[in-house]
């Protein structure tokens, strides 16, 4: 600590800090203090969260000025946690409690024996000690091994033999986690995951406010903020959330995955690793990054993915990763001064698509990575839909129903796909088109190449197999297409 804090409760009586903590004010009063000056000063409530200033930031605003618990609900990636660990920034920054009290007692009303004993022996000498807001916050992990013991307390009878004391003696309780939380924030993550009878235990702390601890005659008056996360009841299978204790949970918050794609790359250029810090400078093209965005919104309404578990925003945020690591990979191999990913980079960070998302049968049926590769086409498809509207590909297209084809290794070099790129009539052009006004790189200008001609793959105009070689459909598939489509098929002849 920088600053100089009051050691006793003597001084505590004469500092700043009496005013504000003789009172009786409660955690949820403070929060609710605290979060009504931050919006007097408009400052922003939860830094490096995208996308729900319009959705679930009200709802959270309208929670903690009721001063009510409250539980976050839905599918995994929609930064739960990340919000609950933010509360800490509505307490204040430091905070006076009885020194050496386990559950941080304050020294105007404790609650606990051994800090009234010591208050009525020691008075205004009573050692006092500060806490950070930031070690008020208690998180746990719900898991089905958790007891009443980790949650509330104990007998702890080695205490009791130490000390010589009955085990009836409150001096030898042990605390659980949530007493240890007093005069903080307790959060539980994957409330569902917690076993009925460990959930009843929470009845009395969120409705009366004490907790009752196995084997003594007391309840424990804590000044606790309860929260919780969940997924979705229908997906987790492990377990539920009781009814009697969803009933006791002031508000229920409903979180959700990005709902435009410009939310969900801003969340991934934000939490994805992508200033390397190398000596390769790398440059992601705008319809790169717009592909790995496009990929997880297919996944999310593919009807061969488990819509219950959900599609996490940790697979953009890990894929645009894989993406630039392998365009790093070769433009090191090829000793190139800038890394520039393609659309092939995309194709290649299958392995980052593949555990994010679970599928139905008919997705097992057709295996993840047959789905992940679909999932990548369609993404494409559509990205390119958006950058060429307007745009005339058919001589691109005629160059190989008149018998051209074209191999793009993944690892190709940018002068290699260069000169290849070149021999298509008017690729190179749409390619620079595509990329707007300005002078472009080669890197660029091949990136863009690329990802036209996996753009028109995508829409089914032209066919690439496994080995990257580009042709013509084959005349059943084109036939089928058209038909299909109710394209214009005399452009074609």
């Amino acid at each position: 600590m920088n600053q100089k804090f009051p050691r006793t409760f003597g001084e505590l009586r004469n500092s700043p800090y009496h005013a504000l903590h003789s009172g009786g004010r409660t955690v949820k009063d403070e929060m609710r203090v605290n979060l009504l000056e931050k919006l007097r000063k408009g400052e922003t409530l939860f830094p490096g969260i995208v996308g729900y200033d319009e959705t679930v930031v009200p709802q959270i605003i309208n929670a903690i000025l009721s001063k009510h618990n409250m539980i976050l609900l839905g599918l995994r990636g929609q930064a739960k946690s990340r919000i609950l660990r933010s509360f800490v920034h509505f307490l204040d920054e430091w905070f006076p409690c009885v020194a050496g009290c386990e559950i941080h007692d304050s020294p105007y009303s404790p609650i606990c024996r051994a800090c009234c004993r010591r208050l009525e022996e020691m008075g205004d000498n009573l050692p006092i000690g500060f806490r950070h807001r930031e070690e008020r916050y208690v998180e746990k992990l719900a898991t089905p091994d958790v007891t009443i013991a980790d949650m509330i307390g104990d007998v702890d009878p080695i205490r009791a033999a130490k000390a010589g004391l009955d085990l009836s003696d409150e001096l030898t309780i042990h605390y659980g986690l949530l007493p240890r939380a007093n005069r903080g924030i307790f959060a539980v993550n994957e409330l569902p995951d917690l076993a009925g009878k460990i959930q009843v235990g929470l009845f009395n702390i969120l409705q009366e406010g004490d907790v009752q601890i196995k084997g003594y005659p007391i309840r424990l008056p804590l000044d606790v903020v309860m929260v919780f996360s969940a997924n979705p009841e229908d997906y987790t299978a492990r377990g539920k959330i009781i009814t009697p204790l969803r009933d006791r949970i002031g508000s229920e918050i409903r979180t959700h995955y990005p709902l435009t794609p410009g939310d969900g790359m801003a969340i991934t250029r934000q939490e994805a690793w992508l200033n390397r810090n190398g000596e390769i400078p790398s440059v992601i093209p705008p319809f790169v990054a717009e592909i790995v965005e496009a990929v997880a919104f297919a996944a999310r309404k593919d009807p061969r993915v488990d819509k219950r578990s959900g599609v996490s925003q940790r697979l953009p945020i890990t894929c645009m990763e894989n993406t630039l690591s392998n365009a790093e990979r070769r433009a090191l191999f090829h000793k190139e001064k800038v890394v520039v990913p393609r659309v092939g980079d995309v194709y290649a960070a299958m392995p980052s698509l593949t555990g994010k998302f679970e599928l139905e049968y008919e997705g097992e049926l057709r295996g993840a990575e047959n789905v992940a590769r679909d999932l990548i086409r369609a993404a494409v498809g559509e990205v390119f839909q958006k950058y060429s509207e307007g745009e005339d590909f058919v001589r691109i297209v005629d160059w190989f129903e008149l018998g051209g084809s074209l191999r793009v290794p993944a690892d190709a070099s940018t002068e290699e796909c260069l000169s290849q790129f070149r021999a298509i009539q008017g690729l190179l052009e749409k390619a620079d088109r595509l990329l707007g006004s300005g002078k472009h790189s080669a890197d660029q200008r091949v990136a863009a190449a690329e990802f036209v001609l996996e753009g028109l793959y995508a829409q089914k105009k032209i066919s690439r197999d496994e080995e990257r070689v580009f042709a013509a459909l084959e005349k059943k598939q084109r036939e089928a297409y058209f038909e299909n489509q109710g394209e214009n098929r005399k452009k074609w002849n």
